[in-house]
């Protein structure tokens, strides 16, 4: 495995060098009569259509860190557009607001879809975007709005769930998801819990879904996010940074990537 992550790595990187223009902006959408903010990132020296990838913010908001994770896909030579699930682009900077904004998309999940469907018809509107090729990459509170999103029969190839809660109301269904996934989790993380994984493994199997779960020792939550260690020391918060985990997640998504949509989407 760990061979096949470093050709992977090796491919994007050639891709990466050969893609030098790489365009970010902001783009308003709107669902349900409530704009969102989201942005979009694009290699516009590509000029094939190519596969895209929706960016679920942490409970934070859209904020610079999504965006970035959005760059960093573009740079692989997708089409990535880091989604608002809140509304008029809000981004919090205390966990009191961040929980209120997380609960209150929870609370109304027909929202949630509608929302995070914009974001898809966003992408497929792109003139970049190659129809019908899309996965979602999810963070803490978007690995959960993400995987759910599947719950609800949304059409993704995949989902890439990091640090993202596994538990749900809407528990899968045998043959109502077709999409891959693969969710990051740390076994040092409060938030999901060893029980939680073993309901999702659980919930997974007996859906038939083809996915997989990968745990990192002594990884805390958020450790995918370079901004965790300060936000856990400030907010007396269990998350924290890790390093080996962030790089190692990242390659297997590389991987599951081009799983999903071959070999040569990088090209």
């Amino acid at each position: 495995m760990k061979k096949c992550i470093l050709a992977m790595l090796l491919c994007c990187s050639v891709c990466t060098v050969a893609q030098a223009a790489v365009q970010g902006m902001e783009v308003s959408y709107q669902a349900n009569g409530t704009t969102l903010k989201g942005y979009i990132a694009y290699d516009d020296a590509i000029k094939k259509k190519r596969p895209a990838v929706l960016v679920v913010h942490e409970w934070w908001g859209q904020n610079e860190y999504a965006r970035k994770r959005a760059r960093m896909l573009a740079e692989m030579g997708f089409t990535a557009l880091a989604v608002d699930m809140y509304g008029d682009g809000k981004v919090v900077d205390n966990p009191d607001d961040a929980a209120r904004l997380a609960a209150e998309v929870r609370r109304n999940m027909p929202m949630a879809k509608a929302r995070f469907e914009a974001g898809m018809q966003v992408l497929r509107n792109h003139e970049t975007v190659e129809a019908g090729e899309m996965v979602a990459f999810g963070y803490c509170f978007g690995g959960g709005v993400a995987l759910n999103m599947l719950r609800m029969g949304v059409d993704l190839k995949g989902v890439a769930s990091f640090h993202g809660s596994l538990g749900t109301d809407n528990p899968a269904q045998p043959g109502k998801i077709w999409a891959r996934i693969v969710s990051f989790s740390g076994d040092a993380d409060p938030m999901i819990s060893a029980d939680n994984v073993v309901a999702f493994r659980k919930e997974m199997e007996a859906a038939g879904v083809n996915y997989r779960v990968v745990i990192y020792p002594g990884a805390r939550h958020a450790f995918t996010n370079p901004d965790a260690d300060e936000l856990g020391r400030k907010f007396k918060m269990p998350v924290a940074y890790n390093a080996e985990a962030d790089v190692d997640s990242w390659a297997q998504a590389v991987v599951f990537l081009h799983e999903v949509f071959g070999k040569d989407s990088c090209d």
